[in-house]
């Protein structure tokens, strides 16, 4: 697909602050991310409409593309670059037909293989695997081994990884083979976010 590139790929916290979050999102982007998420699992449906509207409208200035998290209708309503699922989400199928044939649509694949590969074999865009270390965002999701990325590429989806990751752990986990590394606290809550986000940036140069 030829909007995903590799690179870091920046997933909101659940902050109800919207101008906080749209500043330091900015920062993100600014710092080389190279796609984003919206998933607040605290927003009521006005806020979270809000809050995905203003940061799509950010993101199309820096021309990154916004996915939304678990919520294909808000995706659809906003107009947004696609969606993530998880596993209860719904079907791959019925995400594509309502967002459309150019949606970027990346589905939760935990550590297991064998749904990265039907998932690929599905048309999505990209496979995620996690939790890579233990996650203060998920504490109770099971551990991926880092093999996966590399068992991953076989299926020709770029792939991408979430949990616990920082911008010290991060490098073993683009060496395996992590197009995409998915980043929540170590990003929103650090305090200098563009700084952050450059240093996972750098990290994608030098492999």
């Amino acid at each position: 697909m030829t909007r995903l590139r590799r690179g870091l790929y920046a997933i909101t916290p659940d902050w109800t602050d919207t101008a906080r979050l749209l500043a330091t999102t900015e920062s993100i982007l600014a710092g080389g991310a190279v796609l984003l998420q919206y998933r607040n699992k605290l927003a009521d449906s006005a806020l979270a409409l809000a809050q995905a509207t203003a940061l799509l409208a950010l993101c199309q200035r820096y021309t990154v593309p916004l996915l939304i998290n678990d919520d294909v209708a808000l995706a659809a309503a906003i107009g947004a670059d696609g969606a993530h699922i998880g596993r209860d989400d719904g079907e791959l199928a019925a995400a594509r037909a309502r967002l459309g044939a150019t949606a970027i649509i990346g589905v939760s694949c935990y550590a297991d293989l064998d749904r990265a590969r039907d998932a690929a074999e599905c048309g999505a865009d990209y496979v995620a695997f996690g939790a890579m270390f233990a996650s203060p965002t998920k504490p109770h999701a099971p551990p991926a081994p880092m093999s996966l990325l590399g068992a991953a590429r076989a299926f020709g989806k770029p792939v991408a990884c979430i949990g616990g990751i920082t911008a010290e752990n991060a490098g073993a986990l683009v060496a395996a083979g992590a197009d995409l590394l998915a980043v929540i606290s170590d990003l929103y809550e650090s305090a200098a976010p563009r700084e952050r986000a450059a240093a996972y940036t750098a990290l994608f140069a030098s492999h």
